[in-house]
């Protein structure tokens, strides 16, 4: 596919620069440490002992600290949340950035893996330096306390040594536990494990305390590699005068005192320390806030396992294509789970709702306790009044990037299966005043694989659908269903769904003639493109955006990422 250079600059350009500017910091920090511990004459006695492992550790370790002071950052989600919301600061381009930020923090993450793994590897060579090439002149200096001690012995026994083992468990736990197969599988064991980085961060100050690596302090009385004053005495007492004053400037200058050795202050703490407060400021805040009562109002079951939870929250503000965070104390006191709201509150109706799919432990428990006398199976339960609804607590709203999808005139959502729970609420949005927004034309493309699903929102569909036919405004929603599963042809057979009866395909979507179709009925303009759904067609829908043959026509890519 050709590439469109205009979409492919909105799409790619700021990410791209981002990741650059962060290579090249760090590159210079890489290099600014490894020429330090290379070329400083504080360190000349000690890069004798240690040579590249010396200057190698400490390179890794300033990038160590500079992406643990970056990992941090994109996880304040209040943060995020509030710079996406002030519009007059934040151009859309700089919005649509603040999406990226999960991706930095796997960036930063991977660096501090990576980084981790050469910083371990150079102190290991050290630690054998430190034992093979032990310096009788300078004792002070060594970590070894006698010529071929056990490497072994010097790491287990030093608080460097014993905090950095520590870490790398910890790092392996919270790396393995990271990936897509156990995360999708095991939410729970992502979750615990990931928290560890608390644990992480307090022992990274501690190592830094123990004072491995020393400089020399007396650079003025002792110039690094001079000579001893009683081996120039000796040599000047066995020369002529004139002899002695033809070599004086080729010899080495002569030493005042003994050179002395100090250990680094520990500086770890001053990179970690902002990002750690406002992290942790950001959490107790959102705890307080989480604690405010939240009353269940509604249970709905709907098909394929789908429950749908509306509730009431004082003072909750929400907009639509927003997440919150679900934490029910009677199934775990620690999870929190992130569910998109389907349903916000707005000056007519206070309460808001969410959709969850009954997939996994966590879910499975929750409806239990939802339903305790109905086991989750194929049944089909009409609503559901209920006084004793279990607790719940929830976190947020926090921004997604489904909120633009007003701040475009033309936009295009796409969803598979659960995935179309974002542009529920922007569906309620626009039953309650399409006008108001600058949206004037929306493209719905929802993939099931079961015909069930399209009956979550279905009523939803028809009633925007004919309030705006109401209005006289008949192509300002656009719906395209499809059912993906060919094997049990079906209709939806009711009759008030008779509005999604025509827009119904069997069969997967065509990507390419749709986005061709869409190209061509909005010329010279920027469409946004929002997906949620499985990776693959995520994969796919972002090339198409960048490899569209209308070149007039800018596709700005947007895509939702749960965990």
């Amino acid at each position: 596919m050709a590439l469109s250079l205009r979409s492919w600059v909105a799409n790619e350009g700021s990410k791209n620069i981002l990741l650059v500017v962060w290579l090249t910091v760090n590159a210079v920090v890489f290099w600014r440490t490894f020429a330090l511990y290379s070329y400083g004459p504080q360190y000349h006695y000690l890069h004798q002992i240690l040579g590249m492992g010396l200057c190698v550790s400490r390179a890794s370790a300033s990038l160590l600290n500079l992406n643990c002071c970056l990992v941090l950052l994109p996880m304040c989600r209040s943060l995020l949340t509030y710079l996406r919301g002030t519009h007059k600061v934040w151009a859309r381009s700089g919005r649509r950035l603040l999406d990226q930020s999960r991706s930095f923090h796997s960036a930063c993450g991977t660096a501090i893996c990576v980084f981790s793994v050469i910083h371990v590897s150079a102190h290991l060579v050290n630690a054998v330096s430190f034992s093979v090439k032990f310096s009788d002149e300078f004792p002070s200096l060594n970590m070894a306390q006698y010529r071929g001690q056990d490497p072994r012995i010097i790491i287990l026994t030093t608080v460097p040594g014993v905090t950095g083992v520590l870490m790398v468990v910890i790092l392996f736990l919270m790396f393995t536990a990271s990936t897509h197969c156990i995360r999708m599988s095991s939410y729970e064991v992502f979750w615990y494990t990931h928290n560890l980085f608390i644990l992480f961060y307090v022992i990274l100050m501690v190592h830094a305390v123990g004072g491995a690596l020393k400089y020399q302090t007396n650079l003025d009385t002792h110039t690094p590699g001079c000579m001893p004053t009683n081996h120039s005495s000796a040599e000047d007492t066995s020369t002529n005068q004139e002899r002695e004053l033809e070599d004086w400037p080729q010899r080495e200058p002569i030493c005042r005192e003994e050179a002395q050795f100090q250990s680094h202050f520990p500086e770890t703490w001053l990179w970690v320390l902002v990002p750690l407060c406002v992290y942790c400021t950001e959490r107790v805040c959102r705890y307080i806030r989480s604690r405010t009562p939240v009353t269940i109002v509604t249970v709905l079951s709907h098909p394929c396992d789908v429950i749908e939870v509306r509730m009431l929250k004082d003072g909750f503000k929400a907009k639509p294509g927003q997440y919150v965070l679900l934490n029910c104390p009677s199934v775990s006191s620690f999870e929190n789970h992130p569910f998109t709201l389907t349903m916000c509150p707005t000056e007519k109706k206070r309460t808001f709702g969410i959709h969850l799919r009954v997939v996994g432990d966590w879910t499975e428990r929750f409806s239990q306790l939802l339903f305790p006398e109905v086991s989750s199976g194929d049944h089909i339960l009409p609503m559901m009044q209920q006084r004793n609804f279990p607790k719940v607590c929830v976190d947020g709203p926090f921004g997604s990037p489904s909120e633009e999808v007003f701040g475009y005139e033309q936009s295009v959502c796409v969803a598979g299966g659960i995935g179309v729970t974002p542009f529920a609420s922007v569906l309620h949005a626009l039953l309650e005043g399409w006008s108001q927004y600058k949206l004037r034309r929306l493209y719905i493309v929802w993939v099931c694989r079961e015909l069930q699903s399209f009956y979550w929102f279905a009523d939803l569909l028809c009633s925007l659908h004919h309030k705006l036919w109401q209005e006289n405004c008949p192509d300002y929603l656009n719906i395209r269903l499809y059912l993906s599963n060919t094997s049990d042809l079906q209709h939806l057979c009711e009759e008030r769904y008779q509005a999604l009866r025509s827009r119904l395909v069997i069969g997967r979507p065509k990507w390419k003639l749709l986005f061709d179709e869409i190209g061509r009925t909005n010329q010279n303009k920027r469409v946004g493109v929002f997906c949620c759904g499985p990776r693959g067609m995520s994969q796919a829908l972002h090339t198409l955006c960048n490899s569209s043959q209308h070149t007039h026509t800018t596709f700005e890519f947007n895509t939702e990422t749960f965990c």
